[in-house]
């Protein structure tokens, strides 16, 4: 499995990215800058944290226009995993991949905190080695985290089991205390806390080692190839039935 972190100018965490990556997984992680528009060689897609383009206009408002966001955008149609993490999260939703905002804090400070969340549904690649109602640790570190969508959207995603993990104690005003989403497909996913900050016990928690692992076994249990011409052949036949996201059926 080859996966990509997309590297913006401002971005702060590709670094703890490609090092919890390799860690864990023991892939092959490569950096890419944002002027690249090929991403067919990957497996999975990672954007993280950090303030691409300094946070000008507002968070991911920019970074939603580079070059690398094609490349993003045909990645995810073609049924890859592209996973936004906190700033990464942001300019998914700038670029339509996932549904809200991600708006100033309520109490417009900065938070940097390790944070309890609880985990909703498993149904997508990102989340599949957790249980549904298993209360983890992750960091949160952001000022513009306070998810929004309006009510028709955040009931749709509830009824849908879009909704990957909440806060226990909500550091933003997030609507719903959302913490993460997916995308309808389940192969799309933003949060803004950070798995990569989380996969060592000397770091307070290595609760985020399981995403980087369940993206892995999606992958290899699908036996997904990618192909000559970017596109992923699914070559299991319960990936050809259930299609992406629907691995458990809890």
């Amino acid at each position: 499995m080859k996966w990509a972190v997309v590297v913006f100018p401002g971005s702060n965490c590709d670094e703890d990215a490609v090092s919890a990556i390799t860690e864990v997984t023991g892939d092959g992680v490569d950096k890419v800058w944002h002027t690249t528009r090929d991403l067919s060689g990957y497996d999975a897609i990672v954007l993280p944290g950090g303030f691409s383009y300094g946070d000008y206009l507002r968070s991911g408002a920019i970074a939603r226009f580079s070059p690398v966001l094609a490349g993003v955008q045909e990645a995810a149609a073609a049924g890859k995993l592209v996973l936004g993490i906190c700033n990464g999260f942001q300019v998914l939703t700038e670029a339509g991949l996932l549904p809200g905002a991600l708006l100033r804090n309520d109490h417009l400070q900065f938070r940097c905190e390790l944070t309890p969340l609880q985990v909703v549904s498993n149904t997508s690649a990102f989340l599949s080695d957790y249980e549904v109602g298993e209360v983890i640790q992750m960091p949160i570190a952001h000022g513009e985290g306070r998810y929004y969508a309006d009510e028709q959207t955040l009931d749709e995603l509830t009824a849908a089991k879009r909704v990957g993990v909440r806060y226990l104690r909500n550091p933003n005003g997030s609507l719903r205390a959302i913490a993460g989403v997916v995308n309808g497909a389940g192969n799309v996913f933003g949060l803004m806390p950070h798995p990569e900050r989380a996969v060592a016990q000397w770091m307070g928690s290595s609760d985020g080692r399981r995403m980087f692992l369940s993206m892995k076994r999606f992958v290899e249990d699908n036996q997904v190839a990618v192909q000559s011409d970017g596109r992923v052949d699914f070559l299991a036949t319960r990936a050809e039935k259930v299609g992406v996201g629907q691995r458990h059926g809890h």
